[in-house]
């Protein structure tokens, strides 16, 4: 007696997606129309950089679709982690900030998309796909400001001393939270400002963002 061979119109396994996106009703929104497509199902939501890690090894997603900038983490850093501890899971930056920096940032990181929020979610649903399938997406207008903008002409330390300017903290301040001299602090602050052409270090920290250094 043989066994009986599977059905050949059996449906395949759904696109297992994880949602990273900080915003309750835009978490739930993209929840929504994503599971309206017949081949795809999110498995997990998260709303903090800390947890996009633990709920990707749990629910092991194929697509993790995440924002930038969230609270305890950012999208960039889970990225990088989730490359090295969750290799078969395709990455996708779905943000906001449409920011050459942020781009350069997150393909060096190991994503293999990045769009912003205000496309159609048919354009987001075919890049899902299409970044399972092994391709690279990236919103075309994006790219081209990227490659015209250059890298970031930051160090990676004039960034941590610019970071850590933030909320008016002193030189001291930044001095003893990096462990550094005062003295350091200010010539990497000159540095960062120089860099960037502005005119102090609070101009130098909106700059940086700004263009996705940060």
């Amino acid at each position: 007696m043989t066994a009986e061979a599977p059905a050949e119109d059996e449906a395949p396994r759904p696109v297992r997606i994880l949602l990273a996106e900080d915003q309750g009703m835009m978490r739930g929104a993209l929840a929504l129309l994503l599971g309206m497509e017949e081949d795809m199902e999110v498995v997990a939501q998260v709303s903090a950089g800390d947890e996009i890690v633990g709920a990707a090894l749990t629910h092991r997603p194929d697509v993790a679709l995440l924002d930038i900038e969230l609270p305890r983490g950012n999208g960039l850093d889970a990225t990088a982690e989730l490359r090295e501890r969750v290799p078969s899971c395709r990455v996708l930056i779905l943000t906001t900030f449409g920011r050459p920096g942020y781009l350069r940032r997150a393909m060096e990181a190991g994503a293999a998309g990045f769009l912003v929020k205000d496309g159609p979610v048919e354009e987001l649903a075919g890049a899902v796909r299409r970044v399972l399938a092994g391709e690279t997406v990236v919103d075309p207008a994006l790219a081209a400001a990227a490659l015209s903008a250059g890298p970031s002409p930051l160090t990676a330390r004039e960034c941590d001393v610019l970071r850590a300017s933030a909320d008016g903290a002193t030189v001291a301040d930044i001095a003893a939270a990096l462990h550094l001299s005062e003295s350091t602090v200010r010539n990497y602050l000159s540095a960062a400002i120089g860099k960037t052409s502005t005119r102090n270090r609070a101009e130098a920290l909106r700059e940086a963002r700004h263009q996705g250094w940060l």
